[in-house]
């Protein structure tokens, strides 16, 4: 995220974003990331662990269709998925185009000549995965989100855009998740925190299970899932730069959003 997208984004809600600048300072100052994880998805070091574990996970095993947003330290995840033979939907970054998901196959990249672990990273499956909309897609299985912390009954924060539950929000709208799609996020276990310290709010999308490097969480989540978009949760900046919302909200009246 920039500074100018953290201006932006950042202070919706001031106590989760103390808790990111917490989180990331404390992983930076730990060397417990690739590089500096300020402002980002942190790429935390054992990612290919938490991969390992993930795919001992029963849902993921039985998983045909996975959902993975585009950070790097999802790339392992990707290409577990790809290598296992599953249809891969990963998020354009920002959903900064009408067509907001890449769609990959190994049978497709295989048939481009493309190597399944060059195209699990996020400039690669956008460079040789097909665009596609929320109507050209399938009914997900499994969710992969990428955050900045957890907590053991499913709270969540990325890096406060929302774009994670906007996504999600959408998919619902589309028939795409269910109250049965298995949502996941793979973390360091120094990125787990108390239940007290990550609120959830009604416009969430709960944890079903927390996959580290060293353990697996299954939340028990007792927070209902959105049934699709909550339009009184939609920000004026986000209207006007996902063409997706932009298309949904057409003869919608919504005060202050329009554009």
């Amino acid at each position: 995220m920039t500074s100018s997208e953290h201006m932006l984004w950042g202070d919706r809600h001031q106590q989760k974003d103390a808790l990111r600048q917490r989180i990331w300072a404390d992983l930076n100052q730990a060397g417990l990331t690739v590089r500096d994880p300020v402002g980002h998805i942190p790429n935390f070091k054992g990612a290919d662990a938490a991969a390992a574990r993930l795919a001992e996970l029963s849902a993921w095993r039985s998983a045909q269709v996975v959902k993975c947003n585009p950070d790097s330290p999802q790339t392992p995840v990707r290409l577990r998925a790809l290598q296992e033979g599953k249809r891969l939907y990963m998020a354009v970054p920002r959903l900064s185009r009408k067509k907001c998901f890449v769609e990959l196959t190994a049978e497709g990249l295989r048939e481009k000549g493309v190597p399944l672990d060059k195209a699990a990273t996020m400039r690669n499956a956008l460079i040789h995965g097909n665009l596609v909309g929320f109507d050209e897609m399938q009914p997900i299985d499994v969710v992969i989100v990428g955050c900045v912390a957890v907590s053991p009954d499913g709270g969540r924060t990325g890096k406060g855009a929302g774009f994670a539950d906007l996504e999600l929000a959408m998919m619902a709208e589309f028939g795409l998740v269910s109250a049965e799609t298995c949502i996941i996020a793979t973390v360091h276990d120094r990125q787990i925190v108390e239940n007290s310290e990550l609120p959830l709010e009604s416009h969430d999308w709960p944890l079903d299970w927390i996959v580290t490097p060293t353990q697996v969480i299954e939340t028990h989540t007792q927070h209902p899932r959105p049934s699709g978009l909550d339009w009184d949760h939609v920000q004026p900046d986000q209207l006007k730069t996902i063409p997706i919302l932009k298309q949904l909200n057409k003869g919608r009246s919504i005060p202050g959003l329009d554009v």
